[in-house]
């Protein structure tokens, strides 16, 4: 047995011509219970951003606010720069696009979808897709973009004017 032991009664020292029952010790060795754990913490700190891979875009900079988190994992839409949507991180032909949302979303409390568009694609792109979701009954969308862009006069930024 791991971390049990025998006492004898009587701290140890044997009395002579008595012969008592041997007692288990009943405490628990939890160091090598707590030297797993941490261990295993520390894989899944270190593995959990990796999770997080999604479609490669090259978003465009702003200076807007973050939005506040959200219990569920956002509904996201990307457009690549190659002009193709992906749902999450899987490529949907966009016939289908509204459909899936449609059964996504009626399983979902948060009816907020992140549209994600690559910054070399034309604006024309991101409003149509943008049109086609409001379309399909989406109107609560948020645009995905990158910090640290310009403020245009705006406190703590940039200005927009140019050299």
């Amino acid at each position: 047995m791991m971390g049990a032991g025998v006492m004898k009664p009587g701290g140890g020292r044997r009395r002579r011509g008595s012969r008592g029952k041997a007692a288990v010790m009943s405490e628990i060795n939890v160091t090598p219970f707590v030297d797993v754990m941490l261990v295993l913490l520390i894989i899944f700190m270190v593995a959990a951003p990796l999770l997080t891979v999604g479609v490669p875009l090259e978003l465009p900079k702003t200076a807007a606010q973050a939005v506040p988190s959200q219990q569920e994992e956002p509904l996201t839409i990307s457009v690549q720069a190659d002009g193709t949507v992906s749902l999450q991180n899987t490529p949907v032909p966009e016939g289908e696009l509204i459909g899936k949302l449609t059964a996504i979303a009626a399983e979902r409390t948060d009816d907020k979808l992140f549209l994600r568009a690559d910054g070399s694609i034309p604006y024309e792109r991101v409003v149509q897709v943008m049109g086609a979701l409001n379309s399909g009954g989406f109107s609560n969308i948020v645009l995905v973009t990158d910090a640290g862009g310009p403020s245009f006069g705006g406190a703590g930024g940039q200005s927009g004017t140019g050299n």
